[in-house]
């Protein structure tokens, strides 16, 4: 694995910290995003992510302040890519979105460019077409807190070249991941294989007015002894990418309940831009969350 310079495509909720722990790591990073308001945020973002580092990871000033040489900022694409070892797709979970960006990035990445997406549910076969290089085409799924929770999934697709497979392993394994491969295509890899049936039955309890969130999250985190619960989770996650997909499940199944789930979560959320501790609220309001008080479970 020779990998040097590694763009990031997307600066949400993933995505920022994908760049940060690589550019942490010594590798020169490219974040690249639809345009320069955006990024802005972003850098704004790494500015508090830098504190993290510090606290969760005993991070040196000296070690940050190179983290963020090492950081560039891009919002046209061709130039984001132009010396790109490896793009790493963190664009929202719709499979419209991700088809037209790679379509997009197919025209312009060099020919030595090998492409991971950081989907979280979706299969990479279903993109490996637009991505014009399928071979050299991944998975590469990261957990939030990325530099706590430091796991990456890597999943490969029918014709991905198991050299490109390998090296990918090695590049998780040098920025710090624990670095856990998949045999085989799933949608959802293990951690969300396990994570979303959670959440998924958490929202049916809510839709279906059988309990409020706190009293859904009390339930599991004293019953389970999970520092936190679902509704906490998707509030981590981000409500955005639960409400893509809903939709994603709404559409394909018609099922009742998604598409009852996904009316909630618009009407609720979205459109009052609740998204999450991103925006400040969700099912919590931050920075002070309720189910972080110490009487929460008494």
């Amino acid at each position: 694995m020779n990998y040097k310079n590694i763009t990031v495509a997307g600066s949400g909720v993933l995505g920022y910290q994908i760049a940060f722990q690589t550019a942490f790591h010594g590798f020169h990073v490219t974040v690249y995003d639809i345009n320069d308001a955006v990024l802005e945020k972003a850098k704004a973002k790494f500015e508090s992510l830098s504190e993290a580092y510090k606290k969760d990871l005993k991070a040196t000033q000296e070690q940050l302040d190179k983290t963020f040489q090492n950081l560039s900022y891009n919002s046209d694409l061709a130039a984001a890519v132009a010396n790109a070892d490896l793009v790493i797709e963190a664009v929202p979970e719709s499979p419209k979105i991700k088809i037209d960006f790679y379509n997009k990035l197919a025209k312009v990445a060099p020919e030595k460019t090998v492409f991971a997406t950081n989907s979280s549910t979706l299969l990479p076969s279903e993109f490996a077409e637009a991505t014009g290089r399928p071979s050299k085409f991944l998975a590469l799924h990261f957990a939030n807190t990325i530099w706590i929770h430091n796991t990456a999934e890597i999943m490969g697709h029918a014709t991905t070249d198991p050299k490109v497979f390998k090296d990918v392993v090695s590049f998780a394994k040098a920025i710090g991941m624990l670095a856990l491969p998949l045999n085989k295509e799933q949608p959802g890899y293990i951690l969300n294989s396990l994570l979303v049936p959670l959440l998924s039955a958490a929202t049916n309890l809510l839709v279906n007015e059988v309990a409020d969130p706190e009293t859904i999250d009390k339930t599991w985190m004293k019953a389970t002894g999970a520092p936190l619960g679902p509704f906490a989770i998707l509030d981590v996650v981000g409500i955005t990418t639960a409400y893509n997909i809903n939709i994603i499940a709404a559409e394909k199944n018609q099922d009742e309940l998604k598409i009852k789930t996904v009316k909630y979560l618009k009407e609720n959320f979205i459109d009052k831009n609740k998204l999450g501790v991103s925006t400040g609220e969700g099912f919590y309001k931050y920075p002070n969350p309720a189910y972080k008080d110490p009487d929460f479970l008494k």
